[in-house]
């Protein structure tokens, strides 16, 4: 086995940056899916929260262009009006979002 090294550094609430021995990257979501955008590579990853179990997968920059679009959507929906969103985010990640 080789040697690992891996931080991981909040900066909003689901963005964070990732430091490892391989190099910098930033994830965008939470428990139960995510993207990471990396260098070299660009993964989305679904799980199942609290059972060890998820999928991860490669994927194109027109995906991660069409995620980060929706991020933004739900970003500006949420400044905006944030009862219409509160209750899909609060489903998502509970603790961010406490209604």
């Amino acid at each position: 086995m080789g040697f690992r090294f891996q931080k991981r550094i909040p900066i909003f609430p689901g963005i964070y940056v990732n430091l490892s021995k391989s190099g910098i990257s930033l994830s965008l979501g939470g428990h139960g899916a995510s993207v990471n955008v990396g260098s070299e590579r660009r993964t989305i990853n679904f799980g199942i929260p609290g059972t060890g179990m998820s999928y991860r997968m490669p994927i194109s920059t027109g995906i991660i262009g069409a995620v980060l679009l929706a991020a933004l959507i739900i970003a500006v929906v949420y400044a905006v009006k944030p009862d219409l969103i509160k209750p899909v985010l609060h489903m998502w990640q509970p603790r961010l979002f406490p209604n």
